[in-house]
């Protein structure tokens, strides 16, 4: 799955905002301070939240930003989606059930990329920036008492952002 980075900006400055849930409005600038993102850039991700109502503005010496909804209620999948569109490099589901049924010879492909598509969906659909925003509970509610080893690190493609020899 590609990711833009603005969309990584947007997810990480609304698991922010997740953190600081019902403690009144945080500002622009502490949220990129705490999460090292460029204030500028974030000015305008935080507009287009706001503008879908994902998030609100307070004026005011005590103004900034804060969830428009509790955390549980903010699914991955609504960040992802305005951000940077669908949520599979395949196509949208509808596409993909369109060349199954008109195209016989390359439907089991088809059907594959509609799996993936599906899988994807269906993880982003399911996961909240409650999840997400304090990983320790998310272990717990989960029933994960896996020992902690060595951190494994998944690559991630960020769309826009790859380095010269791997393109």
């Amino acid at each position: 799955m590609k990711i833009s980075q603005k969309g990584l900006y947007a997810l990480q400055a609304m698991m922010m905002l997740a953190r600081h849930y019902n403690q009144g409005a945080i500002r622009i600038r502490d949220v990129a301070y705490e999460e090292e993102l460029p204030e500028k850039f974030l000015e305008l991700i935080l507009l287009e939240l706001k503008n879908a109502r994902m998030v609100e503005s307070v004026r005011g010496a005590k103004g900034g930003y804060q969830l428009r909804r509790a955390p549980a209620d903010i699914r991955l999948s609504e960040i992802i989606r305005l951000i940077d569109g669908p949520l599979a490099p395949f196509g949208d589901a509808e596409q993909l059930r369109t060349l199954i049924d008109g195209d016989a010879q390359h439907r089991a492909l088809y059907q594959v990329f509609l799996d993936v598509r599906d899988a994807a969906a269906k993880i982003l659909e399911s996961t909240s920036l409650a999840d997400i925003a304090n990983p320790s509970s998310r272990q717990k509610s989960k029933g994960r008492n896996k020992k902690k080893t060595e951190a494994s690190v998944l690559p991630m493609v960020v769309h826009g952002n790859v380095p010269r020899g791997e393109r």
